[in-house]
């Protein structure tokens, strides 16, 4: 068949082969393989600074996303010579060496393989022990949707602002919810993070019990927004910014400014697909680039 037959394309000056690229991945909207190629090639130069240096886990979605997935942590040993890997946390075997998508030409090879979505850690490759940021991963529960996530990300943006004037930034998760990061760039633990994640988190559940839960347990959910401080852990990852979701349609992991979240808090849609994030990156650049360069140090978290 003729989407079978593989094609070799040269990318930022690499040479690779790309296959079965009129193959729908997204039914509901028609979004094909090359279109998902397309989306990774378009954005990179806005993922890359918050992906390049780091270990990242893809999800691959050979048969689009009504079909199977699964998580790849160990880089393909088929992979390109030029894509070169991070140790990182591993198995029962010890580390394992996850791929280093630092290029144009490495996110294509990706997109080529179907990983729809790439997840990434806190912490940069060659200093595994250290989260360069910390992060507030905002879940929806049962009867809630992004705009309750919104009004506790403006919460969270609230208490980190009267902690010394940290500054975050937020971003769609591409699914349901949203996350709030807080640029670190200075020497931090995962511990700490998780810490001082978990201390904001069940201030704003002391705050806002009707609202708000910093519990793990799903019985704890309906109603309120899961604020999951665990994703600070050294070997959790998190969408990374500008990836595809596994969603009917190709909506992205976005960065949006504090006003889209106020719109949003208010009913705003606050979702974005492919085309949207193209336009955006062309239009504002990236919004999330502070989180590369800003410099700040997080408090010791004071659980009492």
């Amino acid at each position: 068949m003729a989407d079978r037959a593989e094609q070799t394309v040269e990318v930022d000056g690499r040479r690779l082969k790309v296959s079965n690229l009129d193959k729908v991945l997204y039914p509901e909207a028609g979004f094909t393989k090359a279109e998902v190629i397309d989306h990774y090639a378009r954005v990179a130069p806005a993922m890359l600074p918050h992906i390049g240096d780091r270990g990242v886990t893809l999800r691959r979605f050979p048969d689009g996303v009504e079909g199977g997935s699964f998580f790849e942590k160990r880089c393909p040993s088929h992979r390109p010579a030029w894509v070169g890997t991070y140790d990182g946390p591993g198995d029962r075997s010890g580390t394992i060496g996850y791929c280093a998508l630092d290029s144009i030409a490495a996110l294509v090879w990706s997109a080529n393989l179907a990983a729809l979505e790439v997840h990434a850690p806190m912490a940069r490759g060659v200093d595994i022990e250290t989260p360069t940021m910390c992060v507030f991963d905002l879940d929806p529960g049962p009867g809630t949707d992004i705009r309750e996530c919104a009004a506790v990300a403006l919460d969270i943006r609230d208490v980190l602002d009267g902690l010394g004037g940290l500054q975050s930034l937020a971003k769609t998760s591409g699914s349901k919810g949203m996350q709030v990061y807080v640029p670190l760039n200075t020497r931090h633990t995962h511990e700490h993070c998780s810490d001082f994640a978990l201390a904001v988190a069940q201030v704003l559940e002391k705050h806002h019990p009707d609202r708000v839960t910093s519990m793990m347990k799903k019985a704890a959910r309906p109603g309120k927004v899961f604020i999951d401080w665990s994703q600070n852990s050294r070997h959790k990852t998190t969408v990374a910014v500008y990836s595809l979701r596994a969603r009917p349609r190709p909506t992205v992991s976005t960065p949006v400014t504090w006003d889209e979240v106020d719109a949003a808090a208010s009913g705003e849609p606050l979702a974005f697909e492919s085309a949207e994030v193209i336009g955006r990156v062309a239009e504002l650049g990236d919004l999330f680039a502070r989180a590369v360069t800003l410099e700040q140090e997080l408090p010791t978290a004071n659980r009492s």
